[in-house]
């Protein structure tokens, strides 16, 4: 997925990758989302609460 987002003086593109990570010899797992801004290596955020719209209703 990628988003144009225009901000006050620039436009800034954004993408968005979802990872089902696996630990502890495969005994855990959960789900992140990694957003992150293309032209920078330090504008970036991972989160690993990962919930859809309804469920936060």
């Amino acid at each position: 997925m990628s988003e144009r987002v225009t901000g006050a003086d620039t436009e800034q593109s954004l993408t968005s990758e979802a990872y089902h990570i696996t630990v502890d010899g495969g005994r855990d797992s959960f789900y992140a989302l990694s957003i992150e801004r293309e032209d920078s290596d330090t504008a970036w955020l991972m989160s690993d609460t990962v919930r859809s719209l309804a469920e936060m209703r």
